[in-house]
């Protein structure tokens, strides 16, 4: 599977997150921690958004570091993806994205 493909099936190689750290761009820093922060009810700032991808080597967003329940869980059962993990289709954690995202679906093969 691509490396790109995040635990949750989400596709990182296309993420504003890591597309703004891969080119240096702090524009796009910028208006991505605008948006999340607008979407997550928090604040983040554009040094916060720095960002290789879910499963590559690298720096990491803080959420997608520590605080996303996903890929903790998926590291803790040491799972390639949520695609791997047999109550997939029933968890809670993988639902909140998997439940509204056909293209997370496909990528993890579910």
């Amino acid at each position: 599977m691509n490396g790109y493909i995040a635990y949750c099936g989400l596709n990182c190689e296309a993420c504003e997150a890591r597309l703004a750290t891969i080119h240096n761009d702090d524009a796009l820093r910028g208006k991505v921690a605008k948006l999340w922060s607008e979407l997550n009810g928090v604040e983040i700032t554009p040094e916060m958004i720095n960002c290789e991808g879910c499963r590559i080597d690298g720096v990491k967003t803080p959420y997608c570091d520590t605080l996303c329940p996903v890929r903790q869980c998926a590291l803790g059962k040491k799972m390639g993806t949520c695609g791997d993990c047999a109550k997939v289709r029933s968890c809670e954690k993988a639902g909140m994205i998997l439940g509204n995202n056909e293209e997370a679906r496909r990528n993890l093969g579910i």
